[in-house]
């Protein structure tokens, strides 16, 4: 009974360390979540080996694959992670993330519930590391890609306006272009621009008041993706 107490806790604890990344990043699925599951799977897990194996004549007999369960917690998790992934309106996907951590603390959970805790925790602790602080590193010091933050901008101007000076505008304010598609009526234009801008300290409100300095322009919409 105390050893599966101590499987149960410590599934509990590295549930509880996944699940506050998630809560202090207000995603969908956190604290209560990541806990339940990696609790359940430990429990399920304890449940599946404890099954298959029995007494007989003062022995342990192995009656059937001590890992059944195990295996349908693997496959049923996958259900609960892909209700987190959405594809929003301007192509981008989210949830991606959340839902490895879902399944990461599952497999926590099984883990410790086999009794692997010092792999189960070294997991636990490598997972934390490479999603909270190895991107931080990465910004610091990694590819100017990473230090970069991806932005949509939403530009209308009249008919009349020349749109490569407006694309030449937006560049030399350090506005990297990826996508242009124009939309063009009779009377104005409509610019859908896929940029990058250097990820710093209130680097969306400065790249809009850049733009917003362009006199020509009628409508402004900036958007994080």
């Amino acid at each position: 009974m105390g050893i599966v107490l101590m499987k149960l806790f410590i599934a509990a604890v590295c549930g509880l360390v996944l699940g506050l990344e998630r809560e202090s990043k207000h995603k969908p699925l956190g604290l209560k979540t990541c806990v339940v599951i990696s609790v359940a799977s430990c429990l399920l897990t304890i449940v599946s080996i404890e099954a298959a194996i029995s007494p007989y004549n003062g022995t342990e007999l192995l009656r059937a694959d001590p890992m059944r369960l195990a295996a349908q917690i693997v496959s049923g998790i996958g259900f609960l992670g892909a209700g987190v992934i959405l594809h929003k309106s301007n192509d981008a996907i989210s949830g991606l993330t959340t839902a490895a951590i879902v399944w990461a603390a599952s497999g926590l959970g099984i883990t410790i519930g086999a009794g692997y805790y010092f792999e189960g925790i070294s997991g636990m602790a490598l997972i934390f590391l490479g999603v909270k602080v190895l991107p931080f590193i990465l910004k610091k010091i990694g590819p100017r890609a990473l230090r970069e933050l991806g932005i949509k901008i939403n530009v209308y101007v009249p008919s009349d306006v020349n749109i490569q000076e407006v694309i030449h505008f937006l560049q030399d304010q350090g506005i990297n272009i990826r996508d242009v598609r124009i939309l063009g009526k009779a009377d104005s234009h409509k610019l859908e621009l896929n940029c990058t801008i250097k990820e710093e300290k209130n680097g969306v409100f400065s790249c809009y008041e850049k733009v917003k300095s362009l006199k020509v322009i009628d409508r402004l919409e900036i958007e994080v993706l």
